[in-house]
């Protein structure tokens, strides 16, 4: 089977050009030549970075942010960041860049933990996770009403997992890379075991 499963996308038009996002809707033809329609956000996309910091015994813990999300109409915990809305800005620059603002946080290094398309019913956004290590306190630059009032948490990673469990973190963003975050820690503990 082709990646599109025989299914072809006829014609697509605009309908709403967003700041950074527009609305467009599309036609299809499925495999047995059914025509359908489907509406589409197109989104060049959004990066998010997990800051990770260890103690002087080793202990891990994470800088998370509480910022209001519009459409839920409430405070949603998760990671610094942010959208592509530099066109040819590097993805591991966007990271940098959001760290600085959300979280006051300058990184040493950030290293890719992986891509994840956080809801392909609906738009093409394709989002950009990274891991941010090595980091130190530097002025933040927050931008918008909702960074403004954003309010900054440093937990425990065993506790950010936790509050996965609870359900307490539900962006899916977060919740990926926080997971993978913790597998690599995991592994790497393993690893360090059996050497």
């Amino acid at each position: 089977m082709t990646p599109d499963n025989g299914f072809k996308r006829l014609s697509e038009s605009k309908i709403h050009q967003g700041f950074v996002w527009h609305l467009a809707t599309a036609e299809f033809e499925s495999p047995d030549g059914e025509l359908f329609s489907r509406d589409i956000v197109r989104s060049p996309g959004a990066v998010g970075v997990l800051p990770l910091l260890f103690d002087s015994e080793g202990g891990a813990s994470v800088v998370l942010v509480s910022q209001y999300r519009p459409p839920y109409g409430r405070a949603i915990i998760e990671i610094p960041a942010g959208m592509r809305d530099i066109e040819g800005e590097d993805t591991a620059e966007v990271a940098r860049r959001e760290l600085i603002e959300e979280a006051g946080l300058s990184a040493g290094s950030v290293e890719l933990l992986t891509e994840i398309y956080p809801s392909p019913g609906m738009t093409d956004s394709v989002t950009t996770l990274y891991l941010a290590t090595e980091c130190t306190e530097v002025a933040h630059d927050r931008q918008g009403p909702e960074e403004v009032h954003l309010e900054v948490l440093r937990v425990t990673l065993a506790e950010a997992i936790a509050m996965v469990e609870r359900g307490e973190i539900c962006d899916a963003k977060s919740v990926v890379a926080l997971l993978l975050a913790d597998r690599r820690l995991r592994v790497a503990d393993d690893t360090s075991d059996q050497g």
